[in-house]
């Protein structure tokens, strides 16, 4: 009768509890951080930047490296990303748009946003309509594809082999984190919770300062507000992660920057307002209409010392303070008459909501000329500057001195 080699037995259990790499629990930690981290630079560096905007070229080898790394640690199929990202970007917040909070509620993009993104990836149209471009070599056709879940499988057993029972903990978060921190986080909080640097026509927020969790997907306005940019920080107080690997990148020469956010540049007055003057406001619309909400927010603050010191209730005011510098589409219903109170309580107030309006729909209207928008920008800053609300004086005068 054979006895048992209790030795080897003691041995086998032992790699089953501990595997080939044993490591303290921290150290375990700080391995699937980082494990996850170069997924989440893979998402946003080729998936998102440079597969879905085209903002940057990648050089072969990166862009290959990061193919199989998303293979084998999210089973994300390049294709499939990226059609329903751009689909995201061309149907905003309506019906068709895949993983809308407004559309779906925050409750389901959250919990159940990878659900709505398989969802979208078996929808052939959207495949057919918005996935131009994507990797179809042969790898792509004969493993990334065709066989996406053999990759995480893959990832499973290395785990298992390197930490023993623990690799599967190890591999559970590996497959949660992007999921949660991209499908839930980014598609739901970044359109429902946050704040905006930029009034663009959907609901997309920055929600900073998960920078380095997201890799710089959380500043989610200013890539809806410049979505073909690969730097996605616009604020000296705002960090992108993902431009940093990005810049490192293209000092190995592995990476190409096609394109980052405009920026407004000054230059002398003009007598007037012009074509030129026009063509700098369109060009950079955003940035201009950013720092007319700045300059209303310090006339909000004049106006709001000033009823104080006549000991005027500034209640009135206040209530609406956070919904002057918005596109009146942008206003909820619920806080339309507190604008309209604050705009009769206080008429510079009501002076820069009007004008602001009216300096919108400058790149909105389509039934003038240039001519004609050239024209009714002059009268705009005549009108701007002739108000003798110094804010309205200030902001006028840059913008006759801005280049397109």
């Amino acid at each position: 009768m054979l006895l048992p080699d209790w030795a080897a037995l003691d041995t086998l259990l032992d790699w089953l509890a501990h595997g080939f790499w044993p490591l303290s629990w921290w150290q375990m930690v700080l391995f699937t951080l980082v494990m996850t981290h170069v997924t989440m630079i893979s998402v946003t560096v080729f998936l998102h930047r440079h597969q879905a905007h085209r903002a940057l070229d990648l050089h072969p080898v990166a862009a290959h490296f990061f193919r199989f790394w998303l293979w084998l640690t999210t089973g994300q199929v390049t294709k499939e990303w990226t059609s329903i990202h751009r689909k995201h970007h061309a149907k905003c917040e309506q019906a068709e748009d895949p993983h809308s909070p407004h559309v779906y509620g925050i409750k389901t993009v959250l919990l159940q946003g990878y659900e709505l993104y398989r969802k979208e990836a078996a929808n052939k149209e959207t495949m057919t309509r918005y996935g131009h471009g994507t990797p179809n070599d042969w790898l792509e056709r004969n493993l990334y594809s065709r066989f996406s879940w053999q990759g995480v499988s893959l990832m499973l057993v290395i785990d298992l082999v390197l930490f023993g029972a623990a690799g599967l903990v190890v591999w559970a978060v590996q497959m949660a984190w992007t999921p949660v921190m991209a499908a839930g986080i980014v598609n739901g909080a970044a359109h429902y919770w946050g704040y905006r640097n930029f009034e663009v026509t959907d609901a997309s927020t920055n929600i900073s300062p998960w920078g380095i969790l997201i890799a710089g997907e959380e500043l989610h306005n200013n890539h809806h507000t410049y979505p073909t940019s690969a730097k996605l920080s616009v604020k000296p107080y705002e960090f992108d992660i993902g431009w940093v690997y990005i810049s490192l990148m293209q000092r190995l020469g592995l990476a190409t920057v096609k394109k980052t956010p405009p920026k407004l540049a000054l230059g002398d007055i003009r007598p007037v307002a012009d074509e030129k003057t026009l063509e700098a406001l369109i060009s950079n619309r955003y940035e201009i209409m950013a720092a007319y909400a700045k300059d209303m927010r310090r006339a909000f603050k004049d106006e709001l010392q000033a009823l104080q010191a006549r000991r005027a209730d500034a209640a009135v005011i206040k209530a609406a303070k956070r919904w002057l510098h918005r596109d009146v589409d942008k206003v909820p219903a619920a806080a339309v008459p507190q604008l309209a109170l604050a705009r009769a309580a206080s008429p510079v107030l009501d002076k820069m909501v009007l004008m602001r309006e009216e300096l919108r729909q400058m790149w909105l209207n389509r039934s003038h000329t240039r001519e004609q928008l050239a024209a009714d920008l002059q009268a705009w800053c005549h009108q701007a500057e002739a108000s003798g609300i110094v804010a309205l004086q200030a902001f006028s005068l840059r913008l006759r001195a801005a280049q397109a």
